[in-house]
């Protein structure tokens, strides 16, 4: 807030509020101005969507982002994060709606096909004059024939072909969307995904001890993202992940919950080979988090 502003008693611009849609349990984000929210808030998630000039390829994904539960949780606690609402879902002309949407979905269809069947036609009739004169040419170049006859000859066969040629509608090219359009249409979709908000949380004490330690971490200036494919709980960057690599393995797990030795070997030995440190990262009864680092070091 600036000092004219501060002067004439206004107050601040309130936070911005992500909007979060919710397929079944999980968050996902949509729009490009809560995507831009959350990076700056130190929130990575995990971007699922194609992209549309490159669809059948997953080295580049887009929109939507899926948030850690982690995130999504530390996102509504300090009341950054909202439901979208549901459009026309609800109230009496909801199923009217329905209908009169799907029927024009239904009729751009329709139309698009028939333009498409057209232009196809077009195609095929001049490949097929294309193929007819090649075969002509070659045929009278080879027999000697006189030049007038032979062309009439062609010229009559074009004149046959424009007027008794059928392009097959089995032979249509469609095209398949690689992009949804939406659930506004589909009622059977929206409410087999339809979810509550908030978010059904996981019950235990493992789902509250990852809480608290991605919150410490988070806190600390520390970026998280998830980790199942390395054997632990999270991977934590010293900054964004986009310029850095990840420095530890962080592994969670309460302070009375006892862990088998050959595990505390075996994710020490992987992380030795993604040369990354292991955090065994327990929260303590005063509130704070006790991290220990584990590094491979050899047998003697």
């Amino acid at each position: 807030m600036d000092d004219a502003s501060a002067s004439r008693g206004e107050s601040p611009p309130p936070p911005h509020v992500v909007g979060v849609s919710l397929c079944d349990s999980a968050p996902l984000l949509w729009r490009m101005e809560d995507l831009r929210s959350v990076r700056a808030q130190g929130l990575v998630g995990a971007l699922l969507g194609s992209l549309p000039r490159t669809p059948r390829q997953n080295g580049r994904l887009g929109r939507p982002l899926l948030l850690l539960p982690e995130e999504e949780r530390l996102l509504r606690e300090g009341h950054a994060a909202g439901a979208l609402p549901a459009r026309r879902q609800d109230g009496g002309g909801a199923e009217l709606v329905v209908q009169v949407e799907q029927q024009q979905v239904e009729q751009q269809q329709e139309e698009q096909q028939q333009r498409s069947y057209e232009e196809q036609s077009v195609f095929a009739l001049e490949d097929r004059k294309s193929a007819l004169l090649r075969a002509m040419t070659s045929s009278h170049s080879g027999s000697g024939s006189g030049s007038e006859s032979s062309d009439e000859a062609l010229r009559s066969r074009l004149e046959d072909l424009d007027r008794s040629f059928t392009f097959p509608r089995s032979a249509l090219a469609v095209q398949l969307s690689t992009a949804r359009a939406g659930l506004s249409y589909c009622p059977e979709a929206r409410a087999f995904l339809q979810a509550d908000w908030p978010i059904r949380e996981q019950n235990g004490r493992g789902c509250d001890a990852r809480y608290q330690v991605f919150r410490d971490l988070r806190g600390r200036g520390f970026y998280l993202t998830s980790a199942g494919k390395f054997g632990g709980d999270f991977l934590v960057y010293p900054g964004d992940p986009l310029r850095f690599h990840a420095h530890f393995i962080a592994v969670c797990s309460s302070l009375d919950e006892s862990v088998c030795l050959l595990d505390v070997l075996s994710v020490a030995r992987l992380g030795s080979n993604v040369k990354k440190t292991v955090l065994l990262c327990s929260p303590g009864t005063d509130g704070r988090i006790l991290y220990t680092s584990l590094q491979w070091s050899g047998m003697v």
